[in-house]
C-alpha cells in the first residue's frame, strides 16, 4: 500500500490486515516508525512481508524542525520489534533537511547502521515549490542560485540547498557516503549474500540492483 498514512489509524490497519490474511496474500505497506508491537504482530500474522519506513534522520531536533511527530527512541523500539518479529524494513532517509550539520549527518549514518533496516533509500532534501521547505528556503536564503535545479539532465537528484555551516557540495557528497557506509559493512554484505544464496530469484534481483547501484554512483556528477 503506497499510502503514507496507512498505519495512522491502527484499528483500520488491523482490520485490513486480517481481511488480507483471509485471502492468503502477501503484501507490504508504508508505515510510520511508531507502530506498536501488538499491531505489528497482527500485520505479520496476516501476510505482511515488508514495511517501507520514513525515518528521515537520526537527529531529534531535525525531526522536530520538519514537524515529523516522531521520537528517535520510539523509532528504535519499533525497529527492534520488527526485527524480533521477522518483518523486513526498507528504511528511507533524507540528507540536507533544515538544521543539518556535519555532526547530524554523522549521527544519522550511525543511527541507520545501528537500527540496521534490511535495505535503505537515501534522498537529498528537495524544496518543491509550494511546500513549507520551499518557503523556508526562500525566506532564509538557503537556495544556491547556481545550483537551484532539483535534478540533472539524467534525472539524478541535485542538492539545491545550502546552509551557513554546510555547503550544497557537502550535502551532495553525504548521500554517497551514507550509502557506502551502510552497505559496505561486512555484516550487511554477509546478510545480502546469504539471502542471495537461498533464492535464485533473489540472486538475480540483488545482482541487478548492485549493477544499478554502481551505475548510479558513477553517473553522479559532483557540483562545483
Amino acid at each position: 500500500f503506497d499510502d503514507d498514512t496507512f498505519t495512522d489509524d491502527l484499528p483500520r490497519t488491523e482490520e485490513i490486515a486480517r481481511a488480507l490474511g483471509k485471502l492468503g496474500v502477501t503484501w507490504s505497506c508504508n508505515a510510520q516508525a511508531n507502530v506498536p508491537r501488538r499491531t505489528l504482530e497482527v500485520l505479520k500474522g496476516n501476510g505482511l512481508r515488508l514495511l517501507l519506513v520514513g525515518y528521515e534522520t537520526g537527529n531529534q531536533q531535525i525531526l522536530n524542525n520538519i514537524k515529523k511527530g516522531m521520537r528517535i527512541d520510539t523509532a528504535r523500539r519499533f525497529t527492534k520489534d520488527c526485527h524480533d518479529l521477522g518483518v523486513t524494513i526498507h528504511g528511507t532517509f533524507i540528507v540536507g533537511l533544515p538544521g543539518e550539520t556535519k555532526e547530524t549527518l554523522e549521527e544519522t549514518i550511525r543511527f541507520a547502521t545501528e537500527i540496521d533496516p534490511h535495505t535503505i533509500q537515501v534522498s537529498l532534501a528537495a524544496p518543491y515549490p509550494g511546500t513549507e521547505l520551499y518557503r523556508q528556503a526562500k525566506e532564509n536564503g538557503w537556495f544556491d542560485e547556481k545550483n537551484a535545479e532539483l535534478v540533472d539532465e539524467h534525472g539524478l537528484q541535485l542538492a539545491p540547498l545550502h546552509y551557513p555551516h554546510l555547503s550544497h557540495r557537502e550535502i551532495f557528497q553525504a548521500l554517497e557516503t551514507f550509502y557506502k557506509r551502510f552497505y559496505f559493512r561486512p555484516g550487511k554484505i554477509a546478510s545480502l549474500v546469504g539471502e542471495m544464496l537461498k533464492s535464485p530469484e533473489m540472486m538475480r534481483r540483488r545482482l541487478r540492483e548492485g549493477v544499478e547501484f554502481f551505475q548510479f554512483l558513477y553517473r553522479r556528477e559532483m557540483p562545483v
